[in-house]
């Protein structure tokens, strides 16, 4: 039976997140005035147009409120397009909005979905004042806006003696626009300032749905050392301020002068010309930007203008989604929990309101593989799930939005696994039924790629296999001869793990058809792309690609056969292998398969040395070679081992290579989930060569410790509601 013929009438995204008070809030969104400001009311969907005419603009609304009786709670709901910082009674109370589904495709028109926030917040008196400063344009290429600026806020407001009232945005919120923001980047406290006017009310383009996320985090860091400059008038002054790690946040800049200062401020994580802001204040100023950057140092360039001294501080006012605990695992070698911290402080800073790929590139949504390996990451450090089962949640509706396509090819098969594993951490079920459509769409399509052969044949790019070149020709978007065999690797898994998706919702039919299919694939790919005087596979055959789909990313194939690591690992890793699965590992180690590998795929070469009963032997080999690169640079997770091209520069806060912070722990501990939730799990420690290393994995329960002795014997804590079965 075809997938084709099993595929139900499709649902929209349905699941409704109900917070706080539990009560449907009204939803008004207001702007600035369109005869006051008629150039700053439309912009683009997406930082991906072409059309530079964004109109960016920066708004600025405010609302105070005196009651007779004091306040005891207030529950807030709220959004702004397309960027924003809310204040509450003069503290900044969130920043956002939370990220919606993004693509590197389908940008031409706006995405389905825009989220809120929904909070509380306890004030000690009578009073409430709103101030929010919203920023209207796309600019990091994970921001979106409907095409219209707009904010919006509701509130429940509980006083001591039980009654309750609404508040909403509305035509009384007062409004301007602040053009010191002239521009991105750019800040000039000297333009003209605008009174503030009555605000206007806009029609609701957004219908958001309330994101199950908490508030980002923010603490301010200051520089090592020197925390300010001083300049005297008419006088320039360059300084480089450090930090003791790299971070993610945003510029702030205060300035303490009698006149004009300008000070360019460019953020470097080890050394390299960054992202930077131009900033021109007035007198004194606490200036705050708007983008967030990536930076482990400010170099400052600072021009006084004025008749008096200028004392300059800069610091980064870092944020995160929050931590409310983080788990640790030491091995009582120095060089390798170095890389666990390391691992574990650049994931902290990729968590954001989606998982990003580094807070320095802000790649969108659909990077799956990136944040795959950062759900597995935090489920073995910071334990808490909600980001990653959201980034599902929201990479089913990209699914849906485009008809099962996402732009990275393998990407959108990683997603199946990825839900699969967060389901079989969390225990949430909801992830399944809310995501099946959006399955069902994927298999659809992927089965359409399928040829005449039974292999994927037709797919519209064989992206991505790893951030790595081979003969010049780029592994992000290879030709069919180098992507091929890794595509339908990946496709197999997929298969697995959709029919083990389909059997936990008690649908075997679906379960089976998917089997036959798998089975079928497994010989093809075995048929194929396997050479059987080398026994081992090579990347994919040499055979033209349609030529309709030649493009910048589908480049024509080529004539040479290759054999790489890639697809082996993979053939391990996913269990398709001909022959004994332990001897193609062998060869890996053995570099008798030519070919490198970047961190990111070290991942599934962990895993396939993990389920192959060769973690004893492999996995530290493995993981040693982030000793060197992580001792280079103990400030950030560089983002590769090997650099693609010569001019390329890697960065130094990209969570995707960050595999050692769970295949570690996982391989000492011999963790198993054997029921969804993490309800019974199996453990098989082994000290891997350490004296008395302990493994910490936390649950929703509490915390699982293992402390293993160099003889193979351990101790063993983990609360009483999870089942653990030793070995």
């Amino acid at each position: 039976m075809s997938i084709l013929e099993l595929v139900p009438q499709l649902k929209k995204f349905k699941t409704i997140y109900e917070k706080g008070d539990n009560v449907q809030l009204p939803e008004k969104w207001i702007w600035l005035d369109p005869v006051k400001y008629p150039n700053n009311q439309t912009t683009n969907f997406s930082a991906f147009c072409t059309n530079d005419n964004g109109n960016y603009s920066v708004a600025e609304f405010k609302k105070s409120y005196i009651f007779n009786k004091k306040i005891q709670k207030v529950h807030l709901r709220f959004c702004g397009d397309t960027e924003f910082r809310l204040y509450v009674n003069g503290n900044i109370f969130a920043t956002g909005p939370v990220t919606v589904e993004g693509d590197f495709i389908g940008n031409e028109n706006p995405r389905s979905n825009y989220y809120a926030t929904e909070a509380d917040f306890y004030p000690d008196g009578n009073e409430l004042s709103f101030f929010s400063v919203v920023k209207m344009m796309p600019v990091k290429i994970c921001e979106y806006s409907k095409g219209h600026g707009g904010f919006m806020l509701a509130a429940t407001v509980t006083f001591d003696d039980g009654e309750k009232i609404v508040l909403t945005t509305g035509p009384d919120w007062q409004s301007r626009l602040n053009k010191a923001y002239y521009a991105p980047y750019r800040f000039d406290a000297g333009l003209d300032e605008d009174d503030f006017c009555n605000s206007c009310v806009v029609d609701n383009i957004w219908h958001t749905t309330t994101a199950p996320l908490a508030i980002r985090t923010e603490d301010v860091k200051h520089p090592i050392g020197e925390k300010f400059v001083t300049v005297p008038p008419r006088g320039d002054a360059e300084c480089i301020f450090y930090f003791d790690m790299i971070y993610a946040g945003y510029i702030m800049l205060d300035v303490v002068c009698y006149g004009k200062v300008e000070t360019e401020v460019v953020c470097s994580e080890t050394g390299e010309q960054g992202s930077s802001e131009y900033i021109t204040t007035v007198g004194c100023c606490n200036y705050r930007g708007l983008q967030l950057h990536s930076a482990g140092s400010f170099s400052v360039k600072i021009k006084n203008l004025s008749d008096s001294k200028a004392i300059v501080s800069p610091r980064f006012m870092t944020t995160f989604y929050p931590v409310n605990k983080q788990v640790v695992t030491r091995t009582g070698d120095a060089d390798v929990d170095l890389i666990l911290d390391v691992c574990a402080h650049t994931l902290k800073y990729c968590r954001q309101l989606h998982h990003l790929d580094s807070p320095r590139h802000c790649e969108p949504l659909a990077c799956t593989g990136d944040y795959y390996i950062e759900s597995l990451m935090t489920s073995f450090s910071f334990g808490d799930m909600s980001l990653c089962e959201f980034d599902v949640l929201r990479t089913a509706q990209l699914l849906r939005n485009n008809d099962g396509r996402m732009f990275h090819t393998t990407y959108s098969l990683i997603w199946v696994r990825m839900l699969y594993d967060v389901y079989m951490i969390t225990g949430n079920k909801m992830l399944l039924t809310d995501c099946e459509d959006a399955l069902l769409m994927l298999l659809k399509r992927f089965e359409s790629y399928v040829g005449d052969n039974g292999l994927i044949e037709n797919p519209p790019d064989y992206m991505f296999v790893d951030w790595i070149y081979i003969d010049g020709l780029s592994m992000h978007h290879p030709p069919k001869a180098l992507g091929q065999t890794c595509l339908n690797m990946f496709y197999y898994g997929a298969l697995d793990y959709a029919a083990r998706i389909f059997r936990l919702m008690s649908n075997e039919k679906m379960a089976l058809v998917l089997d036959e299919r798998r089975t079928r694939l497994c010989g093809n790919i075995n048929a194929q792309l396997y050479d059987d005087e080398k026994h081992m596979y090579f990347e994919g055959l040499n055979t033209k690609s349609p030529e309709e789909y030649i493009g910048q990313y589908m480049p024509q194939n080529v004539d040479k056969r290759y054999y790489l690591k890639h697809s082996n690992i993979l053939a391990a890793y996913f269990g398709v292998c001909k022959e004994d699965p332990c001897d193609l590992i062998e060869k890996i180690m053995a570099d008798e398969i030519p070919g490198d590998v970047q961190p990111y795929f070290c991942h599934y070469l962990l895993e396939a040395v993990f389920s192959n009963g060769l973690r004893e032997k492999y996995t530290m080999p493995i993981i040693n070679r982030w000793i060197e690169p992580v001792k280079e640079c103990s400030k950030g997770l560089v983002e590769g081992f090997v650099a693609p091209e010569p001019t390329y520069g890697f960065d130094h806060s990209h969570a995707w290579g960050g595999t050692p912070l769970y295949s570690l722990p996982k391989a000492l501990s011999g963790f198993e989930i054997l029921e969804p939730g993490m309800k019974k799990v199996k453990l098989s420690p082994c000290s891997l060569g350490f004296d008395n290393p302990r493994v910490e994995i936390p649950t929703s329960y509490g915390n699982i410790v293992c402390d293993i002795k160099s003889d193979g014997s351990f101790t063993l804590v983990h609360p009483r509601e999870i089942t653990v079965i030793t070995e």
